[in-house]
């Protein structure tokens, strides 16, 4: 991206779930208080275990964990 930027702080919530014998990680993620509808859910994203190892790898390399 060209012209990152730091977002507002909002709540979000995780949900772990299996679905045919595989394990899902589902994020939520909830407006900010000024939005028109405060609170309510703005975006999903769910993991499986293949898009959690890749995003836990991304992790580890860009915060040194």
């Amino acid at each position: 991206m060209d012209r990152n930027s730091i977002h507002k702080e909002t709540e979000a919530t995780y949900t772990p779930f299996h679905r045919d014998g595989k394990t899902f990680l589902q994020i939520d993620t909830y407006g900010t208080q000024d939005r028109e509808i405060p609170g309510k859910k703005s975006q999903s994203f769910q993991l499986d275990e293949i898009g959690a190892k890749i995003l836990f790898d991304i992790l580890k390399r860009e915060f040194r964990f």
